[in-house]
């Protein structure tokens, strides 16, 4: 992907005008290592909940109140941090973040009730929600710098992050306890906090001042209208990522008999086709526009979560959720990209929170809407709001033009 290594100088934009290519590279490198370990810490435990669930007895709806756990503490997380960037750093705020990610991740397993799951996942939660919003910012700032929609790449590193998160845990799954695999994921986040840190809090955030919250101006009715709608863009896509990390391998397993191993690589899949997807973002948003790119995606991932939830077989269930990794793959990343560019920090905070809260809260419904009905129609609701993405895109086409 040679489109995706090349690096501009950024143009000349106050404080940090001074920011040389070789800075940006250090910078999208380091933050690409960010967003690939979030991705692999949060793989790590999603693919240990069925075994977390028969650690503490929980029934469907037990575990849907303790995952609200993981939603309580990111949301209200993410609020804060975009106020928390402003006032010190997005790079320092992504360092501290990463460092309680890893330290969090390792709780779960020393729980045996779903009240105690519940009470440890929100601080999970809370370094989950503020490192998203953190280096999301942070990444807004230096697609602004090298000129080119490059934000889908980070995600990339993320979705590959989850990838590899999922197939290790696949593979240690049958071998190690919840209790030793969780706590190696700690060691390892924490060592590559250790290394990738120091080189943003090396480099300053590259200044632009393409945005009016960058030149200091207050935002007006309409970019505000702007934010929420990319907000809810972002909400109704994320969601389907949250029902696949949280549901998918459960779905394979307990309706459709597959094998524990089986059932773990049904997320890997996923993150597979979403890696791909987004590798390819910059160049398809280079060649069909935004716009484009947000509808086909979402009646992409509608036709691949409706396979994948009503399947009979294991191997359509499998196909579905790669044919739904692919739809979804570059719509949240531009969805909050559009929202950074309009609003800075305080913009990524408010499509955050909307996009982070559907994948989030999104895992609780569904339990809910499982036990209430079934899994496999519980998670055709995926299919409806990737849809309902689809229409919003198109519907404000006009409203959007030039953001």
């Amino acid at each position: 992907m040679p489109l995706l290594n090349k690096v501009r100088t950024a143009l000349p934009a106050g404080p940090g005008a001074h920011t040389t290519a070789p800075s940006l590279l250090c910078l999208r490198t380091a933050l690409t290592v960010f967003f690939a370990l979030d991705g692999f810490l949060f793989a790590g435990w999603v693919v240990r909940i069925p075994a977390i669930k028969q650690q503490t007895g929980a029934s469907a709806g037990d575990l849907g109140l303790a995952l609200l756990g993981v939603s309580a503490g990111a949301v209200v997380t993410m609020v804060l941090t975009g106020r928390l960037c402003r006032r010190f750093g997005s790079h320092p705020v992504t360092v501290a973040c990463g460092a309680l990610m890893a330290l969090a991740i390792a709780l779960p397993a020393q729980t045996h009730s779903a009240l105690a799951l519940g009470a440890v996942l929100l601080l999970f939660g809370a370094a989950y929600g503020g490192i998203n919003v953190a280096m999301n910012s942070a990444a807004v700032d230096l697609v602004a710098a090298l000129r080119r929609p490059v934000m889908p790449s980070f995600h990339a590193a993320f979705s590959l992050g989850g990838m590899l998160g999922a197939g290790v845990g696949a593979l240690v799954a049958g071998h190690l306890s919840p209790t030793a695999h969780l706590l190696a994921l700690t060691v390892f986040g924490l060592l590559v906090t250790a290394l990738a840190g120091p080189v943003l809090l090396r480099h300053p955030a590259p200044a632009h001042t393409a945005t009016p919250h960058a030149q200091g101006r207050r935002l007006d009715g309409r970019a505000r209208r702007l934010v929420l709608l990319f907000g809810v863009i972002a909400l109704c896509t994320a969601y389907g990522e949250g029902a696949m990390a949280d549901w998918g391998a459960l779905h394979l397993e307990q309706d459709l008999d597959a094998a524990p191993g089986v059932a773990a690589i049904g997320y890997s899949l996923f993150a597979l086709a979403m890696t791909a997807g987004r590798l390819s973002g910059t160049f398809l948003l280079e060649r069909l526009g935004q716009t484009r790119a947000l509808v086909a995606g979402g009646t992409t991932a509608t036709a691949g979560m409706l396979l994948g939830a009503l399947a009979p077989t294991v191997w359509l269930a499998l196909a579905g959720f790669a044919v739904m990794g692919l739809g979804l793959a570059n719509i949240f990343p531009v969805a909050v990209a559009r929202a950074g560019a309009l609003a800075g920090p305080g913009g990524v905070a408010a499509a955050s929170t909307l996009g982070y809260g559907g994948m989030l809260l999104g895992p609780p419904a569904i339990g809910f809407l499982a036990q209430w009905s079934s899994l496999p129609v519980a998670l055709t609701t995926v299919a409806a709001l990737s849809a309902a993405a689809a229409v919003i895109a198109y519907g404000s086409r006009r409203a959007t033009a030039g953001v």
